[in-house]
């Protein structure tokens, strides 16, 4: 059996996640923490073979558990499971000691899979993750990324629209535009809406 350790700060998500890991005969979840500092005492005090390790919980983050659990020589291998995919976050896990880095959206069986994988010592990362540390290793810039409000707001910017006029298309005030247009500005790197409309369709975004 594979000893799992849960660690999320959303009880849905611990939920479904042991609903998942349940109906596999050869995993067996046995605890649940919701906080970094709570995952480290259950470490200590359950041994277990993978800790499933959300990155942002209240009490500290990921990072800084996955770093003392590895200095505190447990013999738990801890594996990464977010919806968070930055450049900086995957570099800052795998730097403190992770085994893993996986998504959210991936299914029982890649999951059950990848805790497999991870409890033989193999080092799992989804797709996409392996593929932003293989360009950050070659150098290859973080593309910048909008949210899907960003990329609504930035659309109707390249039609030609106003502030209120967006407003009113997307239903929200103006200066909840001016908010995500000054977002934007930074994600990109520029200062005006018509570079910030060149800069996104330079880089696919639009």
């Amino acid at each position: 059996m594979i000893r799992v350790l849960l660690a999320d700060d959303h009880p849905v998500v611990r939920e479904g996640l042991r609903g998942m890991l349940d109906a596999e005969a050869d995993l067996d979840v046995v605890g649940e923490a919701d906080s970094g500092p709570r995952a480290e005492a259950l470490c200590a005090e359950l041994l277990p073979d993978i800790v499933l390790m959300d990155l942002r919980m209240p009490g500290g983050g990921g990072v800084e558990s996955i770093r003392r659990i590895r200095a505190a020589g447990l013999p738990c291998r801890v594996v990464v499971l977010t919806t968070y995919e930055s450049d900086g976050d995957i570099l800052r896990a795998v730097e403190a000691g992770a085994s893993g880095y996986l998504l959210k959206d991936l299914g029982r069986g890649e999951l059950a899979d990848a805790i497999r994988a991870a409890a033989r010592g193999e080092t799992v990362l989804a797709p996409t993750v392996a593929t932003r540390l293989v360009d950050r290793l070659r150098g290859v810039p973080e593309l910048p990324r909008l949210s899907e409000r960003e990329t609504q707001v930035l659309r109707l910017v390249a039609e030609g629209c106003t502030n209120a006029e967006i407003g009113r298309k997307l239903f929200i005030g103006e200066s909840t535009v001016k908010t995500h247009l000054l977002r934007i500005f930074g994600k990109l790197g520029v200062s005006d809406r018509t570079a910030a409309v060149t800069g996104a369709m330079r880089h696919g975004l639009l």
